[in-house]
């Protein structure tokens, strides 16, 4: 069941992403000119010209993240940690299998936040959850370019802990419980992006996670006027990222994967 709902979930994501629709909606006024619906058409283009300068201009993911990522602490006060996990989802595998040497995206934040917290607290154990988000995987897997990072940054091996088969949030929480037999005494602190932190703290409660503390790093969303001015790639990409998660924390209560009200954690201080 659950590789039926990971294959599902990536195809029904690839057609409603907004940059996919922005395209669909472009067929559609080629479509109206071949049946010779020149009215409906310009009418169909105008609208997916205009909506593309909006997104250009104006940065409307930050009303699609900002709520995310304001929901939990940044940077809480902590204290007798013992464990710190953090998600994959920013690496690269084709690129490091090219150039041997680990590559990771924008969300690169994970890495320098576990490092940091791993070196801020050297007792605790650092566990890395990940294998392959894609449909089809390439031979290097997310762990193994988290193990090549962690390792070459000083983490000692026997207090790295590494999950390789994870394909989606769920698993990630499902998977890494079953690392550990014990129910740690301290804190644990979860990393991953802030906009995916709702859903992944509810994720982990739901698989019956404890002591668990929000660290969201990566932060997309900031001042909006600030942020106004032409940037169509970068104001679309961080729209599809937030559609991502909203569509995504709507998939994972109707589906079971979370359950209501662990969006705001499990007994950790939220801000909202």
């Amino acid at each position: 069941m659950d590789t039926v709902f990971f294959v599902f979930s990536k195809i029904v994501w690839a057609l409603l992403r907004p940059e996919t629709l922005f395209l669909l909606v472009l067929f559609l006024s080629w479509g109206l000119t071949w049946l010779g619906r020149n009215s409906a058409a310009k009418r169909t283009l105008g609208l997916t010209v205009s909506g593309l300068v909006l997104v250009a201009v104006f940065p409307l993911a930050d009303l699609l993240m900002g709520p995310l990522e304001r929901r939990f602490v940044v940077q809480p006060t902590v204290q007798n940690v013992s464990r710190i996990i953090v998600l994959g989802g920013s690496e690269v595998p084709d690129l490091t299998l090219a150039w041997n040497q680990a590559q990771i995206n924008e969300a690169g934040e994970r890495y320098l936040a576990g490092i940091s917290l791993a070196n801020r607290f050297p007792e605790a154990d650092l566990v890395f959850s990940g294998g392959s988000g894609a449909l089809v995987s390439s031979e290097l897997r997310e762990a193994g370019i988290a193990e090549m990072i962690f390792l070459s940054a000083g983490i000692a091996l026997d207090r790295l802990y590494i999950e390789s088969a994870s394909r989606n949030t769920a698993e990630n929480a499902r998977n890494t419980l079953t690392l550990f037999q014990d129910v740690p005494q301290g804190q644990i602190l979860l990393v991953t992006s802030a906009a995916h932190m709702p859903r992944a703290i509810a994720s982990f409660c739901t698989a019956g996670w404890q002591n668990l503390v929000a660290w969201p790093v990566d932060f997309r969303s900031g001042a909006f006027w600030d942020r106004v001015g032409w940037n169509l790639a970068g104001n679309l990409e961080d729209l599809n990222k937030g559609a991502k998660e909203w569509i995504g924390l709507l998939a994972y209560r109707w589906t079971g994967r979370i359950s209501a009200g662990f969006e705001q954690g499990c007994g950790q201080e939220t801000l909202e």
